[in-house]
């Protein structure tokens, strides 16, 4: 009788603590949807570390496709503190798609049509959209390292199979037989045998140990793609064929993966007596490393339903982090409009970073000179353009009232530095990313690839200004005599003479107010006429001497064209 009671008073406490876990988790859940609902529009306050950047890019890395960003303009455009502006997603396959998608920029108008659609949907629909973050939110992150770190190195693992671990476990039936005839052999052989399986179980377990988390992503992948197949989500059909499709192929893998993928896995002495048991059980049968190998046959054989599977889901869930972006725009966005001309409209541009932007609007029809003080605003511009030209070809939206022209090529030449690792000055740093504009816009020429836009900010800053604008005057005359539309910022004001017959000139420039230098960042037409370098240094309190003599020496050379110290 005490025995019934003790078990009765245990089974009661462990549907006590059962129930109070499902109460605890319902309740999280309803904290997690108030705070999508309540958050939704407001830009994303997360955190990155350096090396969370690396795993981020590992889609992009494996899916290369023509006309990428290359690196240089990823980080001239300052694209990583884009990407953390637009980040609402809550699983790695969201997060990795979306930096794919912005890395990746568009040529066939259709499918930006469709994504468009896909996004608006989510947008009007809270509810569906909820849904869908919830599932993300369950299926999560990998762990340290991107999931394809893990489906990468799959090899070293070697050929595994499940013969020696099926033999085993049939030993334990003569060993069971034996106790009804020599009942202390049989215990002994029991024991023998179990103390086998622990040894031997520590040492395999410590093999696939590390691929264990990628192979539990990749179960929840499964089961967030057959939720996903499931629901109602009209313009997303084909997504859902091809969940189904490769939701089909990897049903088996899924199929007794709780061996493997139980939370409580290796955590014998953590006090959850089911989780005690369970774990003696994978101990002496095996029964985790099993089902972890014919997992492994599955993924192997399977690698490109698994890949399949990541962009789909990842695509949906960018297309919610595209509408959640959008929402939390409160100076406004756009719908691109792409035409066959070659002229580009922005009107009323502006830069998402900036917390209270100043609009732009300006017409390319042809290359574009920009001349102007210095921090007059001319790199901020040139950013914002290149910028919603990236944009518009990859999430659909221009951060602009309108923006109007063809799908380019996109590249830059702006925010460089010297490489002092592989021994390069910022002159050879320079002129290797000139070159590669220029050898783009040869090969359009010869397979007929989109036009190029390209952005360059302060053209060969790093050599004598004779050389300097003698090369520059010549790189951006080639650069819009094949054709290509050119925004270039400069100081030498030399320039906007040399190349008027090639370059559209246009200027920032300041006002001086109370003895300070105040700057409206509004785009003027024209070559600038004003200089504040000089002005600066007074009002940074350099010695008087030292001004007026530049003031002269300015002045000369405006009238003379030489120089002569003052």
């Amino acid at each position: 009788m005490e025995v019934v009671i003790t078990l009765s008073v245990l089974a009661a406490l462990l549907l006590t603590f059962m129930g109070i876990e499902q109460y605890q988790q319902k309740q999280r859940a309803k904290q997690f949807i108030k705070s999508l609902k309540d958050n939704y529009g407001k830009a994303p306050n997360r955190s990155y570390q350096l090396e969370r950047f690396e795993k981020i890019g590992s889609f992009y890395r494996k899916h290369p496709a023509p006309y990428q960003l290359d690196d240089i303009t990823w980080n001239d455009l300052g694209m990583d503190d884009i990407f953390k502006r637009m980040n609402y997603s809550f699983s790695a396959t969201g997060e990795e798609y979306l930096y794919y998608i912005l890395r990746t920029p568009e040529y066939e108008e259709d499918k930006l049509q469709r994504l468009e659609s896909q996004v608006c949907f989510f947008m009007n629909q809270e509810e569906e959209r909820v849904k869908v973050q919830e599932l993300m939110h369950r299926l999560g992150y990998v762990g340290k390292y991107s999931l394809y770190d893990y489906l990468d190195h799959l090899d070293y693992l070697g050929e595994r199979n499940n013969r020696k671990h099926y033999l085993l476990n049939l030993l334990y039936f003569p060993c069971v037989c034996l106790l009804f005839f020599q009942f202390t052999w049989g215990v002994a052989a029991i024991i023998g045998l179990m103390l086998y399986n622990i040894v031997t179980y520590y040492k395999e377990k410590g093999e696939i140990d590390p691929y264990v988390i990628s192979f539990g992503f990749v179960q929840r992948l499964y089961l967030c793609a057959e939720k996903l197949a499931k629901m109602k989500l009209p313009g997303f059909e084909a997504e859902q064929e091809q969940i189904q499709r490769c939701c089909k192929t990897l049903k088996n893998m899924y199929r007794g993966s709780f061996w493997v993928m139980s939370p409580g896995r290796g955590n014998a002495t953590g006090g959850n007596p089911m989780d005690m048991i369970m774990d003696y059980m994978r101990m002496i049968f095996h029964l985790d490393i099993m089902q972890f190998n014919k997992m492994l046959s599955i993924i192997r054989c399977q690698m490109k339903d698994v890949d399949l599977l990541i962009r789909t889901v990842g695509y949906i869930e960018t297309a919610i982090s595209i509408g959640s972006f959008r929402a939390s725009l409160e100076h406004g966005y756009t719908v691109p409009i792409f035409t066959e001309e070659r002229t580009l409209v922005l009107e009323e541009g502006y830069h998402p970073l900036i917390s209270s932007p100043v609009k732009n609007s300006i017409r390319g029809d042809g290359c574009v000179l920009l001349t102007g003080s210095n921090a007059s605003g001319k790199s901020t511009f040139l950013k914002m353009v290149a910028l919603n030209g990236v944009l518009a070809q990859t999430i659909h939206t221009a951060i602009a009232a309108n923006y109007r022209g063809p799908m380019y090529r996109i590249v830059s030449s702006m925010a460089l530095r010297d490489n002092l690792a592989g021994g390069e000055s910022y002159y050879i740093v320079e002129i290797k990313a000139l070159k590669r504009i220029l050898d783009m816009t040869e090969q359009r020429t010869k397979e007929n690839t989109p036009p190029v836009l390209c952005f360059v900010d302060e053209v060969l800053r790093g050599t004598n200004t004779v050389e300097r604008i003698a090369a520059s005057s010549q790189i951006l005359r080639s650069l819009s005599e094949r054709g290509v539309l050119c925004f270039a910022a400069t100081h030498d004001i030399e320039l906007t003479e040399l190349l008027k017959d090639y370059y559209t000139n246009y200027h920032f420039a300041e006002e001086i107010c109370d003895g300070d230098v105040v700057f409206n960042y509004q785009l003027r037409s024209g070559k600038a006429s004003t200089r504040n370098a000089i002005r600066l240094l007074e009002m940074l309190g350099y010695d008087e001497d030292i001004i007026s003599r530049a003031g002269r020496e300015a002045e000369l050379f405006t009238e003379k064209g030489v120089w002569e110290l003052a």
